[in-house]
């Protein structure tokens, strides 16, 4: 999933700088900084950007743009809402571009990929899970942590197949026998890792889970 410099035409990456930097422009004006003024939830806010980082460059692939990592992106959702962690995996991107793991010119178009999408999704995935379902703890976990973890990462390595088969990099046929059949299997690992984690959180520190309150998901049920 992470683009190097020459793989896709410099236009491309022109075009995914411009809507990086307006998206990263809004979530800095929407993100609730008040939150982070509170140590423990800026500590764990950089804790997850350094600990996604160290995740996110043990990749694995055989060709350029076609490696495979986990994104840990709806732990980090969930936790912190869509526009702090949009700007924390900005930062991871930003973090496995430094190391050499991916293109710094690509960045744009990495980040709008791993971050911008995989953090859409994850929120699109809980807002209308949220809604579709009883608001219940075991709910919240298998569903939105578990479930939406998957779903999120599936997404992702389509919106990744799709964008190389339509721009030309690879051959359809190749990408989608040889490259997106992995994210079904890599998506049993996000769901378990994600799902795990969320557990811990609500269970020993709600105060860190954003979307998770207890009069919702616990009174009365």
């Amino acid at each position: 999933m992470n683009l190097t410099d020459t793989l896709l035409g410099e236009g491309w990456y022109w075009a995914a700088w411009i809507a990086w930097l307006l998206f990263f422009a809004h979530s800095l004006w929407r993100a609730p900084w008040g939150r982070l003024r509170d140590s423990e939830q800026f500590n764990v806010w950089l804790g997850m950007i350094v600990l996604l980082t160290l995740i996110w460059s043990l990749k694995a692939g055989v060709k350029p743009g076609l490696n495979f990592h986990l994104l840990g992106a709806t732990v980090f959702t969930l936790s912190f809402g869509p526009h702090l962690a949009f700007v924390g995996l900005s930062l991871v991107t930003l973090g496995i571009t430094l190391n050499g793991a991916a293109g710094p010119f690509a960045y744009g178009a990495n980040a709008l990929l791993l971050a911008g999408l995989s953090v859409a999704l994850s929120h699109f995935f809980f807002r209308l899970l949220s809604a579709a379902l009883p608001r219940h703890f075991f709910v919240y976990i298998f569903v939105n942590g578990f479930l939406g973890a998957a779903l999120t990462i599936i997404g992702v390595g389509f919106a990744a197949t799709l964008l190389l088969a339509v721009i030309g990099v690879y051959e359809w046929d190749y990408l989608f026998s040889e490259y997106f059949p992995y994210f079904l299997l890599l998506a049993f690992s996000e769901a378990w890792l994600s799902g795990m984690m969320m557990t811990l959180f609500v269970v020993y520190r709600p105060q860190w889970v954003a979307s998770f309150d207890d009069s919702v998901y616990l009174t009365k049920k």
